[in-house]
């Protein structure tokens, strides 16, 4: 009966609670977007064209027939356009390799409580991953905003003696998000990945710093960009390095969750005696509902 003995602080119930737990502590792309349970694999979505609505532009007469309209003369007819979409729910899921109920036992490490952890992380990477593929159009973006650094500040982020401008760079993103109507401050983000984040905190303090009032104070806590021109700073490994996103937080995207993070102990009748393995799993797919409320900063290193 060792193998029961060694499942007995492995049931089901822990294991499940202990994954989500894990999985939780690692998603910091998944809370900025809206997520939505879904009982249907397909799912029909619709792109929303972004901006205000104008009327109909007459040639050298006026740009849009929506003011100053002229007694008994009828209004313009505006309307909003969509473009219908579908998409289908995918699984990331990832299995440990055979514990054995020795190891369960009596390892020192906790290896069967290191192999849910990763585990599970794996499986939530995956689908961070998946997120930022759909936000930034997996860095070929034809929908949303983007540009090139040196089109704007000057040079890369981490070009000698500072030459790059991050600040005109990231004001630029803002701009073009609010040219399509969308407020950006208050709750807007930029996501980078570690190596972006440390080349503009050495930007900011060393070589700014001294010009930016109350910088040390109140813009650097613990050695963290807590926030920069009302955007939250985010900073994960999915974002690839020589890339800087601008968004609206639960704005441009949304997760169809079809079934969210599960986790289970494997008790295959083979394995009795010898072992257990552990199974983590989920199904959902993101889309890109509004394109426009994101900037992508390309090109931010040399």
């Amino acid at each position: 009966m060792t193998d029961v003995t060694g499942q007995q602080d492995i049931r089901g119930i822990n294991i499940d609670t202990l994954a989500k737990g894990f999985a939780d502590e690692d998603l910091v792309i998944t809370p900025l977007v809206t997520v939505l349970s879904t009982n249907a694999r397909e799912n029909r979505w619709f792109q929303k064209t972004a901006g205000f609505l104008t009327g109909t532009t007459t040639t050298g007469i006026t740009s849009s027939l929506g003011y100053n309209i002229a007694e008994k003369t009828a209004p313009s007819v505006i309307e909003p356009s969509y473009t219908r979409n579908t998409s289908y729910v995918l699984k990331f899921m990832f299995d440990s390799p055979l514990v054995s109920v020795e190891d369960i036992q009596d390892s020192t490490p906790d290896v069967l409580g290191n192999i849910i952890r990763d585990v599970t992380r794996a499986v939530g990477y995956q689908k961070e991953l998946h997120i930022w593929n759909v936000m930034t159009e997996s860095q070929s973006p034809s929908t949303i905003n983007y540009f090139a650094t040196t089109s704007v500040g000057g040079d890369q982020w981490d070009a000698a003696s500072y030459a790059g401008n991050p600040i005109a760079d990231i004001n630029r993103a803002i701009r073009l998000i609010r040219d399509y109507s969308y407020n950006v401050e208050g709750n807007g983000f930029i996501i980078m990945n570690p190596q972006a984040h440390e080349i503009l905190k050495t930007w900011l303090i060393a070589g700014k710093g001294s010009s930016i009032p109350n910088f040390s104070s109140t813009a650097v806590q613990n050695g963290v960009v807590m926030q920069i021109l009302g955007l939250d700073v985010i900073v994960s490994t999915q974002a690839t390095a020589d890339y800087a996103l601008v968004g609206i937080r639960k704005k441009a995207v949304t997760y169809y969750e079809f079934s969210p993070m599960n986790a289970q102990v494997i008790r295959d009748g083979a394995f009795t005696g010898i072992g257990v393995k552990f199974r983590c799993w989920t199904n959902g797919v993101a889309v890109l509902t509004d394109p426009k409320a994101l900037c992508l900063i390309t090109d931010i290193l040399t």
